[in-house]
């Protein structure tokens, strides 16, 4: 006859005694502190590599844009290498403070124009079945969205320029058009702003549930109740978040306007480059630098507006 083992009492089931009585004690666990914070250690190790490239990619330059603002060019007749603020004051004056309002307005307006005309495409593809039709648009609409610079100037200039073949089919000279205009660089911007909003504003169209529609069929809401009340309040931080980086794009652009229309339409990039190339005066190299600091001072002020919309926006699409 075999005699079961005698059962040893794990750590968890040890007693001890206490003033004649057994007080059971728990076995003793690894600190949940300890644990978080060494996934906290790994995960801010993981983003090392990232945080190096912005501060080589990002931080290096804004720090070098910020000290040639304030100090005289290296070129200049008097005061070279010394602490000013006239490169700051003269780039808000005259020509530059023309060429900066007429950037922030050329960006605004076809900003505000792709949003409008991307929303209802990208609408269209989302509530399309036929998924093929969706991937071919939003393949095109990501090989158009990065399609600019001199390939683009010159593909407007041979249809709509002053003897482009769709110009000369439809006389539009004789109606006023002129693609060498600021009308003209609206229409060549729109060209890769709206496949860039239509990229944009998909995935917060598709974030979008159905029930909330049918709960607004219920309650008889017609469908542009629907999108007043329910929709596009959702929608709006990310409306403004696709208006943000179409601004940011637009203004930004160089190489189609400087390949299209030149100096007829004065733009904020153009004038950095006339004041790095010496176009206009010599020793203007850092003027160019107080011009790239309005130009980021513009983006952070759009960007304070943006992000605490989008946080709101992340409560419902998410």
């Amino acid at each position: 006859m075999t005699t079961a083992p005698t059962p040893v009492p794990t750590p968890a089931a040890t007693d001890q005694v206490s003033g004649g009585a057994r007080v059971p004690t728990a076995t003793p666990v690894p600190h949940k502190r300890v644990r978080s914070l060494s996934r906290l250690g790994g995960s801010w190790l993981a983003t090392v590599p990232l945080l190096l490239f912005f501060l080589v990619g990002f931080g290096l330059p804004a720090v070098a844009i910020v000290i040639g603002a304030f100090t005289a060019s290296s070129d200049a007749e008097t005061g070279a290498g010394q602490f000013t603020t006239a490169n700051l004051t003269d780039s808000v004056q005259g020509a530059y403070q023309t060429a900066l309002w007429s950037s922030v307005k050329l960006s605004a307006l076809t900003a505000l124009l792709a949003t409008l005309i991307g929303l209802p495409i990208a609408q269209a593809i989302v509530t399309s079945r036929f998924r093929a039709l969706r991937e071919a648009v939003l393949t095109a609409s990501g090989v158009l969205a990065n399609f600019g610079g001199l390939p683009l100037a010159f593909a407007f200039v041979a249809t709509l320029g002053n003897a482009g073949e769709i110009t000369k089919m439809f006389n539009l000279t004789d109606h006023g058009w002129s693609l060498y205009s600021f009308t003209g660089l609206t229409v060549v911007y729109l060209y890769f702003l709206v496949p860039l909003m239509v990229l944009t504003v998909t995935p917060a169209l598709d974030g979008l549930r159905v029930q909330w529609r049918e709960a607004a069929q219920n309650n008889r809401a017609t469908g542009f109740q629907y999108w007043r009340h329910v929709a596009l309040p959702i929608l709006f931080p990310s409306l403004l978040g696709g208006f943000v980086l179409l601004f940011g794009s637009a203004f930004a652009a160089y190489a189609t306007a400087a390949a299209m229309v030149g100096a007829t339409v004065p733009l904020i990039s153009r004038s950095i480059a006339d004041a790095l190339s010496g176009n206009v005066l010599v020793g203007q190299g850092n003027l160019a630098l107080a011009l790239s600091l309005d130009m980021i001072l513009v983006a952070v002020l759009v960007m304070a507006v943006y992000l605490p919309l989008q946080r709101r926006s992340a409560r419902w699409l998410s």
